[in-house]
C-alpha cells in the first residue's frame, strides 16, 4: 500500500491518503507564533494496525521540522509517537 501525506492547510490538517482516497488525518491549529497543536489523529478502522498512524505522524512532522515550527502533542497517540521516536522530541514547544 502505498501512503502519501499532505498539508491541507484549508482543513487545518495533515492527510494521509492511498489511491487518492483519504484515510486518515492529523489535525492542527496554530496556537501562538510558530507553535501548532495536534489534538487529533485519525485513521479509518478498515486501515488501523498497518502502520498508517505512523506514516502519517512521521511525514508530517518532517513537514513541521522543515517549516522550522514547534508542537503542542495533545493527542495521546501524537504523544506517544514522540515518546517512542525521541527524534522529533527537539519539536516539542516547552511552556
Amino acid at each position: 500500500m502505498e501512503l502519501t501525506v499532505v498539508d491541507a492547510p484549508e482543513r487545518s490538517r495533515f492527510e494521509v491518503s492511498t489511491d487518492g482516497r483519504v484515510i486518515g488525518f492529523s489535525a492542527y491549529h496554530l496556537i501562538a507564533e510558530g507553535v501548532l497543536a495536534l489534538p487529533h489523529v485519525e485513521v479509518e478502522p478498515a486501515f488501523e494496525g498497518r502502520g498508517v498512524a505512523g506514516t502519517l505522524m512521521r511525514e508530517s512532522l518532517d513537514m513541521i521540522r522543515e517549516r522550522k515550527l514547534r508542537i503542542v502533542p495533545i493527542c495521546p497517540f501524537a504523544q506517544s509517537f514522540i515518546e517512542r521516536n525521541p527524534e522529533y522530541a527537539d519539536l516539542v514547544h516547552e511552556g
